[in-house]
């Protein structure tokens, strides 16, 4: 399986991260959701998204056609500078990218070389549009705010750490942030029942209202609304669309754009290109990256209000870039989902996961809370200690599955599951959770 003097104690030393499933990801051998490990040859079922890096399963057999590695193997030995030069290939995937994921609904498009650059871009033209706002209407302000929530994650780079609640990490106290405003996330609670629907509506009216308080603070200051449509890393939390729609409104009413970071639930795992789709609440940025094999943002027409000052400012989008390689395998992830109608997978084997997981708390009272999009699901256990023993028994059964939030386990199949896999790995849960509660089946 690998070459003499790859495995052992060494190997397992080398390949493992603190803190990850001890395993050696056998990349040639792994195939669809099944993932096999280099050091103990076993088989496990990969419902953790592989860090939401991949959106089909491995190795499929359209990205291993003969033409097709031939032509990464010629991108491979290049690496342009794309915002400096021109070339074929930048051209046609970038119109493909537009016309299909994006449906012709952005007049912006630029690439970059990770999600966090791409969050970076993002906030930088928001600024830069608001900036040129401000002198356009004359009422130019020296400093510029950007409004987010709480439990929220979109980098630890630059601005994006200031935007990202970290809670009491070491990091807040070695690194300077901006102290812009943050808000109350207004998130649903599971079942989503009468009362929970009380409840979310009465949160939704104080985070309102704390908006509202925000732009009264710093008038003619807030460039950005930035949220994700769902709070994946920090729990996997769910926004109802009213509020998204809340959001909206108020982003029109006070000159300020919507950014929608959905660098985890974007293309196709919510059964839509993008989240905002089943929402159908158009982000005037939306930052897109994980499992897309490209970061990058797109932006309306609305960025254009501004004149072209904005791109001639160097804050805009054209300073960032993307790779040919990843711009290859993209566009062909484009083309077998489209052949193979993979969304539309992603929403049926999405719903029968999630029946399947419905039906756990019956027998086994620790789970709750379960939800889920489209092949994007989520299930709560009472504490995290109880969430992690969980995690590892599962890995015990061979099955792998995130740990997200507090006390959340997440499961991200590839689009290309199908029911079978889903109705074993759920089994094969199952077995994980009796298997951490001592429960006979």
């Amino acid at each position: 399986m690998f070459p003499s003097g790859f495995g052992g104690r060494r190997a397992r030393a080398d390949l493992t991260i603190p803190g990850s499933f001890p395993i050696a990801c056998d990349l040639k051998n792994s195939g669809g959701s099944y993932l096999a490990d280099g050091l103990s040859g076993k088989e496990f079922i990969d419902f953790a998204g592989y860090g939401t890096s991949t959106s089909l399963g491995y190795n499929h057999p359209k990205l291993r056609d003969p033409e097709f590695l031939e032509n990464l193997g010629r991108l491979a030995m290049h690496r342009p500078v794309n915002c400096e030069t021109h070339n074929r290939e930048h051209a046609q995937f970038a119109e493909t990218f537009d016309i299909v994921p994006l449906g012709g609904e952005f007049a912006h498009l630029q690439f970059a070389e990770n999600d966090w650059a791409a969050v970076e871009s993002a906030l930088k033209t928001a600024i830069a549009w608001k900036h040129q706002k401000s002198i356009l209407a004359k009422t130019r302000r020296r400093s510029v705010q950007l409004l987010h929530f709480k439990q929220g994650f979109h980098g630890r780079l630059g601005m994006s750490l200031s935007l990202t609640d970290v809670g009491g990490s070491e990091v807040d106290q070695f690194v300077p942030r901006l102290k812009w405003p943050r808000v109350l996330n207004p998130v649903m609670t599971f079942p989503f029942d009468d009362a929970a629907r009380f409840v979310v509506e009465e949160d939704e009216s104080t985070a309102l209202q704390q908006i509202d308080a925000a732009f009264q603070q710093f008038p003619g200051e807030i460039a950005a609304i930035v949220v994700e449509t769902i709070q994946v890393p920090r729990g996997a939390n769910f926004f109802r669309t009213e509020f998204l729609r809340a959001l909206r409104h108020v982003c029109d009413q006070h000159e300020c754009l919507l950014i929608f970071d959905e660098t985890t639930t974007g293309y196709g795992l919510t059964g839509k290109w993008w989240d905002w789709q089943n929402h159908n609440v158009q982000p005037d940025l939306l930052i897109f990256g994980g499992n897309a094999q490209i970061s990058g943002v797109a932006g309306t027409e609305r960025l254009d209000e501004v004149g072209p000052i904005l791109q001639k400012s160097g804050a805009g989008l054209q300073r960032f870039t993307g790779r040919l390689l990843d711009m290859a395998r993209c566009q062909r992830i484009i083309e077998i989902i489209r052949e193979h109608d993979l969304l539309a997978n992603a929403y049926n084997m999405g719903g029968y996961l999630l029946k399947l997981l419905t039906d756990l708390p019956q027998p086994l009272p620790e789970v709750s809370a379960v939800r889920g999009r489209g092949l994007l699901t989520a299930f709560d256990l009472p504490n995290q200690e109880d969430r992690d023993r969980v995690v590892w028994s599962c890995f015990q059964e061979y099955i792998l599955v995130g740990s997200v939030g507090t006390n959340t386990v997440c499961i991200r199949p590839p689009l290309d599951v199908n029911a079978d896999t889903i109705g074993r790995a759920v089994a094969q849960l199952e077995a994980g959770i009796r298997r951490a509660f001592n429960r006979k089946a």
